[in-house]
C-alpha cells in the first residue's frame, strides 16, 4: 500500500490537521486489523441524538465540539489490543474509550469506559477531580498515572489490553494503568457498575460535547477466556463441574428437607440417612455425558457437596428443549429462572425471558429484556451475589441489576447467609456445562 508522506507542525494550543493513511499500521503488525477505512463509519454504529452524528474528515473520526453521542463499532470483542492516536483540540476536552459495552445505557458503567481527557486543563474546566478521572483511568475505579499526555492539540499514540480481567493502558510508550478486575470485590462499586465483569462487548468513542480526533485505529483479538470447556476461565475461579462425573454433587434432599431450614433441623445420622437416598435418586436421573451435565427429567435436582457459599461470581450454561423449565438456586434458595420463552403457546409467564428472579414477590422478579438463544441451544449465565442483592447477565446482555433476592422459605426472613448451589428441574430434559464459581469476600 502506497503510503501518504506528510509533514506536521504541531504546537499547543494550535491544533493542525494532517492527512492519514488508516491502512499503514493495521496491515504492517501481525493480528491488527483496522476498524476504520478512513473515508466512511462502515462498521460503527452511531447511539445519540439525530444531528450529532461523528464526523470522517481527512482519514480521521471527529467528535465536535457539541457532540455528546457514542459511537460504537458494530462486532463485539471480547480480549483484545486496541491501539489509536487522539488528539485533545481544547484545554480540557473530554471523550472516553468504551469497551466491552453494549449498545445502549451509560458505557462507564454497563460495560467500562477508558478516560480520555486533555489534563492540563481539566481541573480549570471541571474543577476539583478524583484520582480515576484522569486520562487513561478506568473510569470511577482505577487511576491512571499522570505526565505521558503530550500538549494540546498534539497527536497522543495509545494502547488498551483487555485480556480477560487484565485491563492495561499505554500512553505515547508509557505504562499508566495495569490493573487486575477481580480485586474490585466492594459490593456498591460492583452494583454501580455492573459492567466493569461484563465478558464481551463493543468498542467506541464517548462523546461529551468536546472536539477531539481519533486515527489509525487498529484491533488484533486475543484468546478467549473461555475457549474450553469445563476449564475455569479467570483466576480465583473454580471448576464446580470437572467435565466427566459427578464429583463434588450431591441429590437433593426431598421434601420437606430440600427446605434449608428444615434440613437444617435434622439429626447428622438422619442427614446422611436422607442424603444416602438423595444420592442414589441423582445416579439415576443424572449422568456426566460428553462434557455435560445430563438430566433425564425424571428425578429430582441436583446441588453442589458444599452448602456454605455466600457471596459468590458464578458462570453457569444451559440448554433446554421446547417448554423446558429450570432454575438456579442460590444459596438453597429459588431462583434465576431458566424457561424457553419461545415455544406457542407460553406457559406460566415464560415469554419473559430467563434470569428473573422468579420467586420474588416485592422485589422484582422478571429480567429486563428476552435474551435467550433459540431453543437447543446453549445459553451462558453469569451470576454476582453479594449479602442479598443479584445481578444476571444472560448471554452477555444484562437482564437483572442488584435486585434483593427474598427467601422463598421464609418471606419474612432475608436470604440465608449461605447455602448451596443448585441446578433445579422441573420434569425435562436439562444439560449444564461450565459451571464455575469464584468465592467473593463478605462486604
Amino acid at each position: 500500500m502506497k503510503k501518504t508522506i506528510f509533514a506536521c507542525l504541531l504546537a499547543a494550543p494550535l491544533f493542525v490537521s494532517c492527512a492519514y493513511d488508516q491502512g499503514a499500521s493495521a496491515s504492517s503488525e501481525s493480528g491488527f486489523t483496522s476498524l476504520f477505512d478512513g473515508t466512511s463509519l462502515k462498521g460503527w454504529r452511531f447511539m445519540g441524538k439525530p444531528g450529532e452524528e461523528y464526523k470522517v474528515r481527512d482519514g480521521k473520526i471527529v467528535c465536535e465540539q457539541g457532540i455528546g453521542g457514542n459511537l460504537f463499532t458494530e462486532n463485539e470483542f471480547e480480549n483484545f489490543v486496541l491501539r489509536f492516536d487522539f488528539v485533545c483540540a481544547d484545554p480540557g476536552a473530554n471523550n472516553g474509550v468504551g469497551i466491552r459495552a453494549p449498545f445502549e445505557g451509560d458505557a462507564a458503567y454497563v460495560g467500562m469506559e477508558i478516560q480520555v481527557l486533555e489534563e492540563s486543563g481539566a481541573e480549570a474546566k471541571y474543577g476539583k477531580l478524583r484520582p480515576e478521572q484522569f486520562h487513561g483511568s478506568v473510569y470511577d475505579v482505577f487511576a491512571a498515572k499522570h505526565g505521558a499526555m503530550k500538549p494540546v492539540g498534539q497527536w497522543n499514540t495509545e494502547e488498551i489490553v483487555a485480556d480477560g480481567r487484565h485491563i492495561k493502558v499505554t500512553l505515547n510508550g508509557q505504562i499508566i494503568t495495569d490493573v487486575d478486575l477481580n480485586t474490585v470485590t466492594d459490593a456498591h462499586k460492583l452494583a454501580k457498575h455492573p459492567g466493569l465483569l461484563r465478558e464481551r462487548g463493543h468498542i467506541g468513542f464517548l462523546g461529551h460535547s468536546d472536539h477531539v480526533e481519533f486515527r489509525n485505529i487498529r484491533a488484533k483479538a486475543l484468546p478467549s477466556n473461555f475457549a474450553k470447556d469445563n476449564t475455569a476461565p479467570y483466576p480465583g475461579f473454580t471448576a464446580l463441574y470437572n467435565g466427566k462425573d459427578l464429583t463434588g454433587w450431591k441429590g437433593l434432599l426431598a421434601s420437606p428437607n430440600d427446605n434449608p431450614a428444615k434440613r437444617a433441623t435434622l439429626s447428622p445420622e438422619k442427614r446422611a440417612e436422607e442424603q444416602a437416598k438423595a444420592d442414589a435418586r441423582m445416579r439415576s436421573s443424572w449422568q456426566s455425558l460428553n462434557g455435560e451435565l445430563a438430566f433425564d427429567g425424571k428425578g429430582d435436582s441436583l446441588a453442589t457437596l458444599r452448602d456454605d457459599y455466600g457471596d459468590f461470581e458464578l458462570f453457569v450454561d444451559f440448554k433446554i428443549k421446547e417448554h423446558g423449565d429450570s432454575g438456579l438456586y442460590l444459596r438453597g434458595s429459588p431462583q434465576v429462572q431458566i424457561w424457553d420463552p419461545f415455544t406457542q403457546p407460553t406457559k406460566f409467564g415464560s415469554e419473559v425471558g430467563s434470569g428473573g428472579l422468579y420467586n420474588n414477590k416485592k422485589n422484582p422478579s422478571k429480567p429486563t429484556k428476552v435474551a435467550d438463544k433459540p431453543i437447543g441451544q446453549w445459553n451462558h449465565f453469569h451470576v454476582i451475589m453479594q449479602g442479598e442483592k443479584v445481578t444476571v447477565f444472560l448471554n452477555d446482555e444484562l437482564v437483572t441489576h442488584n435486585v434483593t433476592l427474598e427467601n422463598y422459605w421464609d418471606y419474612s426472613q432475608p436470604i440465608f447467609p449461605t447455602g448451596q448451589i443448585e441446578l433445579q428441574n422441573h420434569g425435562n430434559n436439562l444439560w449444564f456445562k461450565n459451571v464455575y464459581l469464584r468465592e467473593l469476600p463478605r462486604n
